[in-house]
């Protein structure tokens, strides 16, 4: 990195179209700075990445502790971070003999229960809540909670228990769950502009009518090239690469959505495939992360109860009714291959993050990113040994390559508890906890 003393604003924007473009963050924003001090002031950012009706248990979990644990099946896709994976098994959830599903998207970042009711919600703030309001005050939005599953089917939630509780992971507070937007097409108006409407038929001609929106800025582009070193000139071609990519994708998803289902209810944007909508969710992710637009992230692969198929991977059967395999082979294979498709999509999550520059490393370097479910052995609902990975740097606080199993006793919370102190939030107690885990400690 080369330090400067002069720097452009962490407010500069592009503009066109009558709309602003956010930046990445540019070597050429940073003061002036000793290159120790800018080591020590490393962006941290807190990614999770949910998945429903629990784990094929017996296809995740290594047999071995330490560095020299095996990658089991389900986490072979992401066999290329095991020296950044870190591996947690032993945690347990609060247990609750009514609203299992529930529960389990509730107490995943909460640690609590959720209130039996389906009016008056009640569970506990999340912690990537507890994150935002600190790091939300440096960036643009507070937190973005994303998902692939609407919350449009109505008599697929536990009884006397709202769909809500099944639909979210955020708590804003003990009362307010956090909706989870799964349109592409919102989520990149949220962070670049929108356009004032959300009529399908308004933003289409306008898609017809107008250039793109990084055409019409292209000489503003030049402009601040001709300011910034050479490192923030690949940084600034490779972003603006990846937006007009993502925008491509969208206005396609939006025309072939209009064009291959006109009798379905659809929100445009939404592509036609699940990986193709997955890995458009996960473009996003990156270019939020990488513009600093925020600093945290949640993202639900499935809601609780999701009934989804997945005839691509030969698995034609509902997903909530094959996790309840009775331990019969057939289906618990099916299982299996669900499990390793959301890796799949997860790992190329993970190869983005990796492959996008963010100070003296990548984005991957720079964020705790939790993966898991709220429930282990999906047929028994159980909420014991929750199955857990951090992946990342974590800016420096997480030391990876390590299979870590905990006492049968030991809280979920006393994950959250040790993660809000990695990310420069510590606090005394989470719902449950007993304190925080002292092996994360080694860094």
């Amino acid at each position: 990195m080369i330090i400067t003393k002069k720097t452009l604003s962490r407010r500069a924007v592009l503009r066109g179209l009558g709309a602003s473009l956010a930046l990445p963050l540019l070597d050429s924003m940073v003061p002036a700075l000793s290159a120790n001090a800018q080591v020590a002031q490393r962006t941290k950012r807190l990614g999770v990445v949910y998945v429903p009706n629990g784990m094929a248990m017996k296809a995740w979990t290594p047999t071995k502790e330490g560095t020299d644990f095996e990658i089991t099946r389900i986490m072979q896709p992401m066999a290329a971070y095991r020296d950044r994976m870190l591996v947690i098994s032993g945690l347990n959830g609060p247990s609750s003999n009514a609203g299992v599903h529930a529960s389990a998207s509730t107490r995943f970042l909460t640690g609590a229960l959720p209130a039996r009711t389906e009016n008056d919600l009640q569970a506990s703030v999340s912690i990537d809540q507890l994150v935002a309001r600190r790091y939300g005050q440096e960036t643009q939005l507070g937190s973005l909670e994303l998902a692939l599953d609407q919350n449009d089917v109505f008599g697929s939630c536990d009884i006397g228990f709202s769909c809500q509780y099944t639909s979210t992971i955020s708590w804003r507070d003990q009362f307010t769950p956090l909706p989870m937007e799964t349109n592409p097409r919102l989520v990149f108006e949220r962070l670049f502009g929108d356009i004032g409407t959300t009529d399908p038929a308004v933003r289409l001609q306008r898609i017809q009518k107008d250039q793109s929106l990084l055409d019409s800025v292209s000489e503003r582009v030049a402009e601040l090239n001709n300011k910034v070193g050479a490192g923030d000139r690949a940084k600034l071609d490779q972003y603006l690469d990846a937006v007009r990519d993502v925008e491509r994708r969208i206005q396609m998803a939006e025309a072939q959505s209009s064009r291959e289902l006109p009798e379905v209810t659809q929100p445009s944007g939404i592509p036609a495939t699940y990986e193709e909508h997955a890995k458009l969710m996960f473009d996003l992710q990156v270019l939020a992360y990488q513009t600093d637009l925020t600093r945290v992230i949640t993202f639900m692969l499935g809601r609780e109860l999701s009934g989804r198929t997945f005839a691509e991977i030969g698995v034609p059967d509902s997903h909530h009714p094959t996790s309840h395999h009775r331990d019969d082979p057939v289906l618990y294979e099916k299982c299996t291959k669900i499990n390793e498709f959301h890796t799949s999509l997860f790992a190329y999550y993970l190869d983005k993050l990796d492959a996008t520059p963010d100070g003296d490393g990548t984005l991957l370097d720079n964020v705790l990113l939790l993966y898991g479910a709220g429930m282990s052995d999906s047929n028994q609902h159980s909420h014991r040994g929750l199955p857990l990975v951090l992946f990342g740097g974590g800016a420096g606080t997480i030391k990876g390559g390590r299979h870590l199993r905990y006492p049968d006793v030991t809280p979920i919370s006393n994950l959250h508890l040790t993660m809000l102190d990695k990310l420069g939030m510590p606090v005394d107690k989470i719902a449950d906890s007993t304190g925080p885990l002292d092996l994360l400690s080694d860094v």
